[in-house]
């Protein structure tokens, strides 16, 4: 195998597959990214067993052919060359080991043979659509943090994806929670996932996906999906990955819908004031405490170990005052979601969920379980 291409083509492809391999590995083959040289480009190729991702680049290909190489070597070298070098990559007879030369720089990487790389087979996909890469990537940003790290229960460590009737309408919903929170957000459904399976997609291709998404505006991703499976392809990049074998609990039942106290807030400076009061706590997960009266709310933060601190606020408020407390942290996870200049904070009591909603997307709401203050 005997490949030139330019350093930014190859940079870029390698961002693209490089992150899908862990840096410790117990099994040699898996470190390595697969490349395979031929007609008009270079086809590179990463996996954990769990996560697939695929990217062809432009290229001369003077001798076709295919090896594996350490990926995260390959990107670091592949970095640190100058911009708008040329990069030749030729692989011994023997193809024990590949050169990559750029000008005056030489190295030479260890290969171990294509044959041994490992296939995610995709098998059958039942449903495929096609979606608009802005409104999937809405779809992720809106509700990926709240997916939960808590290995054990592992049918929470994703985002669910189902199609779902609301109002009249089919909608292709998402869904994360980590049992403290929940963010909720739709869009309509795109033809082609009427009747899916209602599926966990893994945090970890959440988080590659999300990167791939950085498409222009006008850009279409196309989903291929199964029971087991699921596949997008964005452009020259496909992502195949395996769903969580679990089931996502019942999460309508912990949306409120008899909440009948309603809290306005300007986004920005409530976010910016639980900022403030939360620095006094040792760890940002300590409660702040909102005490809610008329046109006014009052944030609260006592920490026993070094001190204290309150700030007061205006507020759309007209039910009897109450005081309720939710860990700051993830008050400002949810505020950062929102979009318009306004949070809504629909509550019932300090002990039930609170449900917040966004005045310029009323696709998206969240949940917020009270902590004890």
């Amino acid at each position: 195998m005997r490949v030139t291409l330019e350093r930014s083509n190859l940079l870029k492809s390698l961002g693209h597959v490089h992150r899908v391999v862990e840096r410790r590995n117990t099994i040699p083959i898996l470190s390595n990214v697969l490349l395979s040289a031929d007609g008009g480009n270079l086809q590179l190729k990463a996996t954990d067993l769990d996560l697939e991702v695929t990217e062809a680049v432009p290229a001369t290909i003077d001798v076709a052919g295919g090896t594996t190489v350490p990926a995260h070597l390959l990107h670091d070298i592949v970095r640190k060359l100058p911009d708008g070098a040329e990069v030749d990559l030729k692989m011994d007879e023997d193809g024990r080991a590949m050169s990559v030369a750029s000008g005056r720089s030489s190295f030479r990487l260890q290969c171990l043979p294509q044959g041994d790389f490992p296939a995610l087979t995709a098998g059958q996909f039942s449903h495929q659509f096609d979606v608009a890469a802005a409104e999937l990537k809405r779809l992720i940003d809106k509700t990926q943090f709240a997916i939960s790290t808590e290995e054990t229960r592992y049918y929470l460590n994703g985002i669910y994806l189902h199609a779902i009737e609301s109002d009249g309408d089919l909608m292709l919903r998402a869904v994360a929670t980590d049992g403290h929170r929940l963010a909720r957000t739709q869009m309509a459904a795109p033809a082609g996932s009427e009747g899916m399976p209602g599926i966990i997609v893994p945090r970890k291709t959440v988080a590659e996906l999300q990167k791939l998404l950085d498409l222009p505006e006008e850009a279409t991703v196309k989903v291929e999906l199964s029971d087991t499976k699921i596949r997008f392809t964005a452009g020259e990049v496909v992502l195949t990955s395996k769903l969580i074998d679990g089931t996502f609990p019942d999460y309508q039942r912990v949306i409120p819908t008899g909440n009948d106290k309603r809290l306005v807030l300007e986004r920005d400076r409530f976010a910016a004031a639980v900022d403030r009061v939360s620095t006094i706590s040792s760890e940002r997960g300590r409660a702040v405490k909102l005490s809610v009266g008329d046109e006014q709310i009052v944030l609260t933060v006592n920490n026993p170990d070094s001190g204290s601190a309150t700030e007061e606020l205006q507020a759309g408020y007209e039910s009897e005052p109450m005081d309720i407390g939710f860990n700051a942290k993830y008050l400002l996870d949810v505020t950062a979601q929102l979009t318009g200049d306004e949070a809504v904070f629909l509550l019932a009591d300090a002990g039930s969920p609170t449900l917040i909603t966004d005045e310029d997307d009323k696709q998206t709401l969240y949940v917020l379980m009270p902590m004890r203050v």
